[in-house]
């Protein structure tokens, strides 16, 4: 079986960080994408790295709030499932011993 070499910063493994990766593929092709397109309509190749290079900051602070907000958003949801899930769980099983000792 081959292993996966991964990437590190810092001590941290950059596969397993949350909306690492959307972030960054939709941050460099937009970039590309604006750099691009501006230079096609402008013929400027510095303004168009700039903006490519603005348009890469904008989409990657943006997309990665967006993205870590809905992230928190589901862990907190699913916390709240899964204590409920536990409750109904202790209920069932003390409503399991009560039905016993009534037979």
């Amino acid at each position: 079986m081959e292993e996966v070499k991964s990437t590190s910063v810092f001590g941290r493994d950059l596969s397993k960080i949350p909306c690492f990766r959307n972030t960054f593929l939709y941050s460099i092709s937009s970039g590309i994408g604006s750099g691009l397109a501006y230079f096609m309509l402008t013929s400027k190749t510095r303004q168009a790295s700039h903006v490519g290079v603005g348009a890469y900051c904008v989409v990657t602070l943006g997309y990665w709030t967006y993205c870590r907000y809905n992230y928190s958003k589901e862990k907190f949801e699913m916390g709240l499932v899964q204590s409920a899930l536990q409750k109904q769980a202790l209920f069932d099983s003390e409503e399991g011993k009560k039905d016993q000792y009534h037979e």
